[in-house]
Protein backbone atom coordinates (compact mmCIF):
# COMPACT_ATOMS: atom_id res chain seq x y z
CA UNK A 1 0.00 0.00 0.00
CA UNK A 2 1.31 3.58 -0.75
CA UNK A 3 1.50 5.14 2.33
CA UNK A 4 0.28 8.88 2.14
CA UNK A 5 -0.57 11.55 4.28
CA UNK A 6 -3.26 14.56 3.63
CA UNK A 7 -1.81 17.72 3.98
CA UNK A 8 -4.11 21.05 3.46
CA UNK A 9 -1.41 23.10 1.55
CA UNK A 10 1.00 25.43 2.02
CA UNK A 11 -1.04 27.10 5.24
CA UNK A 12 -1.37 23.43 7.07
CA UNK A 13 0.51 23.85 10.57
CA UNK A 14 1.47 20.04 9.43
CA UNK A 15 3.96 20.71 6.95
CA UNK A 16 5.31 18.04 3.75
CA UNK A 17 8.81 17.65 6.19
CA UNK A 18 6.33 16.72 8.71
CA UNK A 19 4.76 14.10 6.44
CA UNK A 20 7.94 12.82 4.88
CA UNK A 21 8.98 12.31 8.44
CA UNK A 22 5.99 10.40 9.68
CA UNK A 23 7.19 7.44 6.54
CA UNK A 24 4.52 8.88 4.02
CA UNK A 25 5.58 8.73 0.87
CA UNK A 26 2.21 9.72 -0.97
CA UNK A 27 0.77 13.31 -0.78
CA UNK A 28 -3.16 14.09 -0.31
CA UNK A 29 -4.27 17.58 -1.08
CA UNK A 30 -6.51 19.63 -3.60
CA UNK A 31 -6.37 23.37 -4.35
CA UNK A 32 -8.59 24.20 -1.15
CA UNK A 33 -7.93 27.95 -1.62
CA UNK A 34 -9.78 27.35 -4.64
CA UNK A 35 -13.45 25.88 -4.12
CA UNK A 36 -15.97 28.05 -5.29
CA UNK A 37 -16.21 26.55 -8.78
CA UNK A 38 -13.77 28.14 -10.29
CA UNK A 39 -11.45 25.99 -12.60
CA UNK A 40 -8.17 23.98 -11.54
CA UNK A 41 -6.01 25.85 -14.19
CA UNK A 42 -2.65 23.39 -15.45
CA UNK A 43 -0.67 26.28 -13.62
CA UNK A 44 -2.47 25.93 -10.64
CA UNK A 45 -1.87 22.34 -10.50
CA UNK A 46 1.38 22.10 -11.54
CA UNK A 47 1.87 25.03 -8.54
CA UNK A 48 0.88 22.49 -6.40
CA UNK A 49 2.46 19.53 -7.96
CA UNK A 50 6.31 21.11 -7.39
CA UNK A 51 5.77 22.02 -3.80
CA UNK A 52 5.13 18.30 -3.39
CA UNK A 53 7.78 17.13 -5.53
CA UNK A 54 10.71 18.61 -3.96
CA UNK A 55 9.49 17.35 -0.82
CA UNK A 56 10.82 14.02 -2.29
CA UNK A 57 6.77 12.78 -2.70
CA UNK A 58 4.32 12.19 -5.31
CA UNK A 59 0.64 13.86 -5.42
CA UNK A 60 -1.61 10.48 -4.57
CA UNK A 61 -5.10 11.15 -4.27
CA UNK A 62 -6.53 14.85 -5.08
CA UNK A 63 -9.02 14.88 -2.10
CA UNK A 64 -10.66 16.87 -3.07
CA UNK A 65 -12.78 18.53 -6.08
CA UNK A 66 -15.50 20.45 -4.26
CA UNK A 67 -19.24 19.19 -5.95
CA UNK A 68 -21.39 22.47 -6.16
CA UNK A 69 -24.81 21.87 -4.31
CA UNK A 70 -26.08 23.06 -7.47
CA UNK A 71 -25.15 20.01 -9.36
CA UNK A 72 -26.45 17.64 -6.41
CA UNK A 73 -29.71 19.47 -6.82
CA UNK A 74 -29.12 19.52 -10.43
CA UNK A 75 -30.74 23.30 -10.34
CA UNK A 76 -29.61 27.09 -11.24
CA UNK A 77 -26.16 27.24 -12.56
CA UNK A 78 -25.41 23.33 -12.30
CA UNK A 79 -24.35 22.91 -16.18
CA UNK A 80 -21.86 25.51 -15.32
CA UNK A 81 -20.48 23.94 -12.33
CA UNK A 82 -20.30 20.75 -13.65
CA UNK A 83 -17.97 22.14 -16.78
CA UNK A 84 -15.86 23.29 -14.43
CA UNK A 85 -16.17 20.37 -12.43
CA UNK A 86 -15.04 18.08 -15.49
CA UNK A 87 -12.25 20.41 -16.28
CA UNK A 88 -10.53 20.28 -13.03
CA UNK A 89 -10.52 16.71 -13.34
CA UNK A 90 -9.18 16.80 -17.03
CA UNK A 91 -6.06 19.11 -15.82
CA UNK A 92 -5.26 17.02 -12.51
CA UNK A 93 -5.48 13.81 -15.16
CA UNK A 94 -3.33 15.58 -17.80
CA UNK A 95 -0.95 16.73 -14.88
CA UNK A 96 -0.47 13.03 -13.67
CA UNK A 97 -2.60 12.68 -10.47
CA UNK A 98 -3.83 9.36 -10.56
CA UNK A 99 -6.72 9.14 -8.13
CA UNK A 100 -9.75 11.55 -7.42
CA UNK A 101 -11.85 11.30 -4.10
CA UNK A 102 -14.88 13.50 -3.73
CA UNK A 103 -17.88 13.21 -2.29
CA UNK A 104 -21.73 14.03 -2.69
CA UNK A 105 -22.75 14.71 0.53
CA UNK A 106 -25.31 17.89 1.05
CA UNK A 107 -24.62 21.12 2.51
CA UNK A 108 -22.13 19.35 5.64
CA UNK A 109 -18.79 17.46 4.86
CA UNK A 110 -18.06 15.22 7.61
CA UNK A 111 -20.12 16.29 10.85
CA UNK A 112 -18.82 16.04 14.50
CA UNK A 113 -20.22 17.74 17.81
CA UNK A 114 -17.03 17.26 19.91
CA UNK A 115 -13.33 18.00 18.54
CA UNK A 116 -11.82 17.94 21.94
CA UNK A 117 -13.14 14.59 23.63
CA UNK A 118 -10.72 13.40 26.41
CA UNK A 119 -9.85 9.80 26.29
CA UNK A 120 -8.36 7.80 28.71
CA UNK A 121 -4.50 7.92 27.96
CA UNK A 122 -4.85 11.26 27.70
CA UNK A 123 -5.23 12.40 24.51
CA UNK A 124 -8.32 14.01 22.33
CA UNK A 125 -10.73 12.52 19.73
CA UNK A 126 -13.42 13.74 17.66
CA UNK A 127 -16.89 12.58 18.59
CA UNK A 128 -20.40 12.55 16.97
CA UNK A 129 -22.92 12.74 19.67
CA UNK A 130 -26.48 12.06 18.53
CA UNK A 131 -28.45 13.67 21.86
CA UNK A 132 -26.07 16.91 20.84
CA UNK A 133 -26.88 16.68 17.50
CA UNK A 134 -30.45 16.99 18.07
CA UNK A 135 -30.35 19.20 20.83
CA UNK A 136 -28.94 21.40 18.26
CA UNK A 137 -31.09 20.47 15.26
CA UNK A 138 -34.36 20.67 16.79
CA UNK A 139 -33.92 23.79 19.82
CA UNK A 140 -30.61 26.12 18.69
CA UNK A 141 -30.95 26.02 14.72
CA UNK A 142 -34.67 25.13 15.04
CA UNK A 143 -34.97 23.71 11.41
CA UNK A 144 -38.62 23.56 9.83
CA UNK A 145 -40.03 20.14 11.22
CA UNK A 146 -36.38 18.72 12.60
CA UNK A 147 -38.77 17.04 15.58
CA UNK A 148 -40.60 14.74 13.01
CA UNK A 149 -37.08 13.62 12.18
CA UNK A 150 -36.72 11.89 15.27
CA UNK A 151 -38.74 9.32 17.88
CA UNK A 152 -40.04 11.62 21.17
CA UNK A 153 -37.49 9.80 23.39
CA UNK A 154 -34.70 11.26 21.58
CA UNK A 155 -35.90 14.60 21.80
CA UNK A 156 -36.91 14.79 25.06
CA UNK A 157 -33.26 13.63 25.91
CA UNK A 158 -32.26 16.54 23.68
CA UNK A 159 -33.95 18.82 25.45
CA UNK A 160 -32.58 17.65 28.64
CA UNK A 161 -28.98 18.02 27.54
CA UNK A 162 -29.37 21.28 26.20
CA UNK A 163 -30.57 22.89 29.29
CA UNK A 164 -27.78 21.43 30.74
CA UNK A 165 -25.69 23.52 28.74
CA UNK A 166 -23.96 26.91 29.42
CA UNK A 167 -24.24 29.56 26.11
CA UNK A 168 -20.71 29.15 25.51
CA UNK A 169 -21.18 25.50 25.56
CA UNK A 170 -24.52 25.63 22.78
CA UNK A 171 -22.33 28.05 20.73
CA UNK A 172 -19.53 25.68 20.67
CA UNK A 173 -21.41 23.09 19.53
CA UNK A 174 -22.73 24.51 16.94
CA UNK A 175 -19.18 26.03 15.88
CA UNK A 176 -18.26 22.36 15.82
CA UNK A 177 -21.54 21.29 13.58
CA UNK A 178 -21.29 24.35 10.93
CA UNK A 179 -18.62 26.36 11.01
CA UNK A 180 -16.83 24.46 8.44
CA UNK A 181 -14.19 21.68 8.70
CA UNK A 182 -10.78 20.94 6.56
CA UNK A 183 -12.68 19.24 3.26
CA UNK A 184 -15.69 21.00 3.51
CA UNK A 185 -16.89 23.17 0.85
CA UNK A 186 -18.45 26.04 2.43
CA UNK A 187 -18.49 27.75 6.33
CA UNK A 188 -22.05 28.04 7.52
CA UNK A 189 -23.52 30.36 10.44
CA UNK A 190 -26.75 29.57 11.94
CA UNK A 191 -28.60 31.86 9.54
CA UNK A 192 -27.12 30.64 6.15
CA UNK A 193 -27.06 27.12 7.05
CA UNK A 194 -31.26 26.84 7.48
CA UNK A 195 -31.14 28.66 3.56
CA UNK A 196 -28.76 25.99 2.53
CA UNK A 197 -30.85 23.25 3.95
CA UNK A 198 -34.08 24.44 3.05
CA UNK A 199 -32.81 24.22 -0.51
CA UNK A 200 -32.29 20.72 -0.50
CA UNK A 201 -36.26 20.03 0.33
CA UNK A 202 -37.92 19.16 -3.02
CA UNK A 203 -34.82 17.03 -3.09
CA UNK A 204 -35.87 13.41 -1.73
CA UNK A 205 -33.01 10.44 -1.98
CA UNK A 206 -34.16 8.86 -5.29
CA UNK A 207 -33.75 12.79 -6.72
CA UNK A 208 -30.28 12.67 -5.36
CA UNK A 209 -29.39 9.33 -6.17
CA UNK A 210 -30.69 9.74 -9.69
CA UNK A 211 -28.76 13.44 -10.05
CA UNK A 212 -25.24 11.24 -8.66
CA UNK A 213 -25.95 8.93 -11.70
CA UNK A 214 -25.82 11.76 -14.05
CA UNK A 215 -23.00 13.49 -13.00
CA UNK A 216 -21.04 9.77 -13.20
CA UNK A 217 -22.91 9.69 -16.55
CA UNK A 218 -20.85 12.38 -17.77
CA UNK A 219 -17.52 12.97 -15.59
CA UNK A 220 -16.59 9.24 -15.94
CA UNK A 221 -16.05 9.36 -18.99
CA UNK A 222 -13.46 12.19 -18.63
CA UNK A 223 -11.70 10.38 -16.35
CA UNK A 224 -11.52 7.55 -18.44
CA UNK A 225 -9.59 9.95 -20.87
CA UNK A 226 -7.69 11.45 -18.68
CA UNK A 227 -6.42 8.15 -17.01
CA UNK A 228 -7.67 8.92 -13.56
CA UNK A 229 -9.82 7.24 -11.11
CA UNK A 230 -12.34 8.38 -9.67
CA UNK A 231 -12.94 7.25 -5.57
CA UNK A 232 -16.74 8.59 -3.89
CA UNK A 233 -16.28 9.47 -0.23
CA UNK A 234 -19.15 7.82 2.01
CA UNK A 235 -21.46 9.88 3.66
CA UNK A 236 -19.71 10.69 7.55
CA UNK A 237 -21.65 9.80 9.04
CA UNK A 238 -23.25 7.26 7.09
CA UNK A 239 -27.00 8.93 8.29
CA UNK A 240 -29.52 11.15 7.11
CA UNK A 241 -28.06 14.76 9.03
CA UNK A 242 -30.86 17.96 9.02
CA UNK A 243 -32.97 15.61 7.59
CA UNK A 244 -30.84 15.88 3.94
CA UNK A 245 -30.74 12.75 1.41
CA UNK A 246 -27.63 10.80 1.87
CA UNK A 247 -26.91 8.13 -0.50
CA UNK A 248 -23.32 6.67 -0.23
CA UNK A 249 -24.37 4.95 3.41
CA UNK A 250 -24.84 1.60 2.86
CA UNK A 251 -23.44 -1.42 0.40
CA UNK A 252 -26.58 -1.52 -1.22
CA UNK A 253 -25.61 2.17 -2.53
CA UNK A 254 -22.59 1.36 -3.46
CA UNK A 255 -23.40 -1.69 -5.85
CA UNK A 256 -26.25 1.02 -7.00
CA UNK A 257 -23.09 3.59 -7.74
CA UNK A 258 -20.77 1.12 -9.03
CA UNK A 259 -23.69 -0.61 -11.37
CA UNK A 260 -25.04 2.77 -13.00
CA UNK A 261 -21.81 3.39 -14.65
CA UNK A 262 -19.74 0.05 -14.73
CA UNK A 263 -16.41 0.96 -15.89
CA UNK A 264 -13.01 0.65 -13.49
CA UNK A 265 -12.86 4.33 -13.67
CA UNK A 266 -15.92 4.73 -11.60
CA UNK A 267 -14.86 3.52 -7.75
CA UNK A 268 -14.50 4.20 -3.76
CA UNK A 269 -12.83 5.49 -0.94
CA UNK A 270 -12.83 2.71 1.48
CA UNK A 271 -13.49 4.63 4.33
CA UNK A 272 -13.31 2.61 7.54
CA UNK A 273 -14.42 5.35 9.86
CA UNK A 274 -17.45 6.30 7.85
CA UNK A 275 -19.18 3.07 6.91
CA UNK A 276 -17.87 1.49 10.09
CA UNK A 277 -19.92 4.45 12.35
CA UNK A 278 -23.28 2.73 10.54
CA UNK A 279 -24.78 -0.05 12.47
CA UNK A 280 -25.11 -2.76 10.25
CA UNK A 281 -22.31 -1.79 7.88
CA UNK A 282 -19.64 -4.76 7.67
CA UNK A 283 -16.32 -2.38 6.46
CA UNK A 284 -14.34 -6.00 6.08
CA UNK A 285 -17.38 -7.65 3.64
CA UNK A 286 -17.56 -4.47 1.93
CA UNK A 287 -13.90 -4.74 1.33
CA UNK A 288 -14.20 -7.49 -0.15
CA UNK A 289 -17.47 -7.20 -1.95
CA UNK A 290 -15.98 -3.96 -3.93
CA UNK A 291 -12.26 -5.14 -3.65
CA UNK A 292 -11.74 -4.41 -7.58
CA UNK A 293 -12.78 -0.50 -7.46
CA UNK A 294 -11.44 0.44 -4.44
CA UNK A 295 -8.71 3.29 -5.31
CA UNK A 296 -8.07 5.03 -1.96
CA UNK A 297 -8.95 3.64 1.32
CA UNK A 298 -9.01 5.69 4.58
CA UNK A 299 -7.86 3.78 7.37
CA UNK A 300 -9.44 4.96 10.64
CA UNK A 301 -11.52 3.25 13.24
CA UNK A 302 -14.66 4.54 15.49
CA UNK A 303 -16.46 2.65 18.58
CA UNK A 304 -20.40 3.08 17.89
CA UNK A 305 -23.17 3.29 20.94
CA UNK A 306 -26.27 2.31 20.80
CA UNK A 307 -28.26 5.57 19.57
CA UNK A 308 -25.97 6.06 16.65
CA UNK A 309 -23.27 8.23 18.40
CA UNK A 310 -19.35 7.35 17.79
CA UNK A 311 -15.71 8.15 19.24
CA UNK A 312 -13.38 8.05 16.47
CA UNK A 313 -10.93 5.44 18.65
CA UNK A 314 -7.17 4.48 18.11
CA UNK A 315 -6.52 2.68 14.40
CA UNK A 316 -6.46 -0.61 15.92
CA UNK A 317 -8.71 -0.54 18.40
CA UNK A 318 -12.75 0.10 17.80
CA UNK A 319 -15.33 -1.79 16.06
CA UNK A 320 -13.48 -1.96 12.52
CA UNK A 321 -11.42 -5.07 12.70
CA UNK A 322 -8.37 -3.74 11.22
CA UNK A 323 -5.93 -6.58 10.66
CA UNK A 324 -8.76 -8.14 8.56
CA UNK A 325 -9.58 -5.03 6.43
CA UNK A 326 -5.79 -4.94 5.98
CA UNK A 327 -5.15 -8.58 4.93
CA UNK A 328 -8.20 -7.92 2.71
CA UNK A 329 -6.85 -4.93 0.74
CA UNK A 330 -3.35 -6.85 0.47
CA UNK A 331 -5.03 -9.83 -1.24
CA UNK A 332 -6.58 -7.42 -3.32
CA UNK A 333 -3.11 -5.25 -4.27
CA UNK A 334 -1.21 -9.01 -5.07
CA UNK A 335 -4.27 -10.09 -7.42
CA UNK A 336 -3.93 -6.95 -9.16
CA UNK A 337 -0.16 -7.33 -9.34
CA UNK A 338 -0.80 -11.12 -11.06
CA UNK A 339 -2.73 -9.17 -13.61
CA UNK A 340 -0.33 -6.69 -14.42
CA UNK A 341 -3.12 -3.67 -13.30
CA UNK A 342 -1.38 -0.36 -13.20
CA UNK A 343 -3.23 0.19 -10.18
CA UNK A 344 -2.23 -2.46 -8.66
CA UNK A 345 -0.46 0.03 -5.08
CA UNK A 346 -3.48 1.68 -3.31
CA UNK A 347 -2.99 4.62 -2.01
CA UNK A 348 -4.00 4.88 1.95
CA UNK A 349 -3.54 7.48 4.95
CA UNK A 350 -3.85 7.19 8.45
CA UNK A 351 -7.40 9.13 8.56
CA UNK A 352 -7.40 12.03 11.32
CA UNK A 353 -5.34 10.69 14.97
CA UNK A 354 -5.61 11.56 18.21
CA UNK A 355 -4.63 14.98 19.75
CA UNK A 356 -1.36 14.06 21.29
CA UNK A 357 1.18 15.38 23.77
CA UNK A 358 3.00 18.67 22.09
CA UNK A 359 0.31 19.20 19.12
CA UNK A 360 -2.30 19.76 22.33
CA UNK A 361 -0.71 23.40 22.84
CA UNK A 362 -0.67 24.04 18.73
CA UNK A 363 -3.36 25.12 16.35
CA UNK A 364 -4.09 22.31 14.05
CA UNK A 365 -7.05 21.43 12.03
CA UNK A 366 -8.93 19.34 13.69
CA UNK A 367 -8.24 15.33 13.25
CA UNK A 368 -5.37 16.60 11.36
CA UNK A 369 -2.38 16.99 14.14
CA UNK A 370 1.08 15.57 13.28
CA UNK A 371 1.81 12.66 16.11
CA UNK A 372 -1.16 11.46 16.29
CA UNK A 373 -1.84 10.74 12.60
CA UNK A 374 2.32 9.35 12.81
CA UNK A 375 1.14 6.98 15.63
CA UNK A 376 -1.68 5.72 13.65
CA UNK A 377 0.76 5.41 10.49
CA UNK A 378 3.21 3.51 12.25
CA UNK A 379 0.16 0.82 13.97
CA UNK A 380 -0.87 0.26 10.20
CA UNK A 381 2.35 -0.01 8.99
CA UNK A 382 2.90 -2.35 11.57
CA UNK A 383 0.00 -4.85 10.38
CA UNK A 384 0.87 -4.51 6.89
CA UNK A 385 4.16 -5.91 7.55
CA UNK A 386 2.75 -8.64 9.75
CA UNK A 387 0.21 -9.94 7.15
CA UNK A 388 2.74 -9.46 4.21
CA UNK A 389 4.94 -12.13 6.98
CA UNK A 390 1.93 -14.09 7.62
CA UNK A 391 0.99 -14.90 3.65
Amino acid sequence: MLESWRWFGPQDPVTLSDARQAGAHGVVTALHHIYDGRIWTPDDITERMALIHKAGMTWAVCESIPVNSAIKRRDGEWRRYLDAWKQCLANLGKAGVPVVCYNFMPVVDWTRTNLMYPTEAGGYALRFDMIDFVAYDVFVLKRRAAEESYDAPVVEAARKRLAAKSQDEILTLEKNIIAGLPGGEDSHTRETIRGHIAAFDDTSSDDMRANLIEFLQEVVPVAQETGVRLAIHPDDPPFPLFGLPRVVSTADDVQTILSAVDAPENGITLCAGSYGSRAGNDVVEMARSFADRIHFAHLRNVTKEPDGSFIESEHLAGDVNMVSLISVLRAEERRREREGRPDSVIPMRPDHGHLLIDDQKKTVNPGYSCIGRLKGLAELRGVIAAVDQLT
